[in-house]
């Protein structure tokens, strides 16, 4: 195995003639660059450089392990200056989870939008409404939303969402308003993953378990079955704030509408945020920001 040690050394000193610039250049002590260059000589068994008390000269030897170091010690150099950059500026794969309607709507446009801004990036964005384990998975980065559980990573808030339960005009017409939570039992509701609808009654988190006739994974049929008069529906404002303002849905129960939760970005504990990963993060937030 190569030892390189005392070969920048002696390259500095050649390249100047002289063990002080070279100290200079390698920002340690002259006596430092003597030692190493001096060991480097005993090591190869072969006087490498002629010392005066006026100058310094490359013996034949020298010549030669000096035309042949500078290319390495110049390739070792752009070497460590290549990873030294990456750490400073945004390039290679960035993997990014997020779960899939949100990120659909909100988050790849924005992501599109990095791509454009940061040609040397790539992004991998994995649309799934499972929880991925992100060391498991090699996962930088991962969207959630809502209420977030105990774990070992690091989050950072992004924006929020406020979530509404609302109705059709024709809907309300035709079985009224309910007024209190306790009502949600004589109404028709449009049931989503859970059967559990979440709201805030006199500051206190409450939980009322509902039914109904259709029950659905996607917010966007749930929506629009709200939309068609059949039932109550409750879901974020990213689904429904075009129909609310529209007043294609109304929202009810609003003394009991839940807190605003967060969007966030999750991110190992174990693992240095790296530039990539911290100028995406910020670019998704200030985006969130301006929706």
């Amino acid at each position: 195995m190569a030892n390189w040690e005392g070969v920048s050394e002696f390259v500095a000193v050649a390249e100047s003639s002289s063990f002080t610039l070279a100290a200079q250049k390698l920002s340690t002590s002259v006596a430092q660059v003597s030692r190493r260059v001096s060991a480097l000589e005993e090591r190869l068994a072969v006087k490498l450089l002629n010392r005066t008390t006026r100058k310094v000269t490359l013996t034949e030897a020298g010549m030669l392990y000096f035309q042949q170091c500078k290319h390495l010690v110049e390739g070792l150099e752009q070497a460590e200056l290549t990873v030294t950059q990456m750490q400073t500026t945004p390039k290679g794969l960035v993997r990014v989870t997020a779960p899939v309607t949100y990120g659909e709507m909100h988050l790849a446009p924005l992501i599109n939008q990095f791509l454009e801004q940061y040609p040397q990036v790539d992004v991998e964005l994995m649309l799934t409404n499972q929880k991925l384990d992100l060391l498991e998975s090699g996962v930088d980065l991962a969207i959630r939303l809502g209420r977030l559980e105990d774990s070992s990573l690091i989050a950072r808030r992004l924006s929020t969402r406020q979530s509404y339960v609302c109705a059709s005009p024709a809907y309300l017409k035709r079985y009224g308003e309910p007024h209190t939570l306790s009502e949600l039992s004589k109404h028709q509701c449009l049931v989503g993953t859970i059967d559990v609808w979440r709201f805030k009654d006199n500051h206190q988190s409450k939980s009322m378990r509902i039914s109904g006739r259709l029950r659905c994974n996607s917010g966007f049929a749930l929506r629009d079955a709200a939309r068609r008069g059949l039932g109550l529906v409750q879901l974020p404002d990213y689904y429904i704030q075009q129909d609310l303002e529209s007043g294609e849905l109304i929202e009810v129960l609003p003394q009991y509408r839940d807190d605003i939760e967060g969007i966030w970005a999750l991110f190992p504990s174990s693992v240095r945020l790296s530039p990539k990963v911290r100028l995406l993060v910020e670019f998704l937030a200030e985006g969130l920001s301006r929706a």
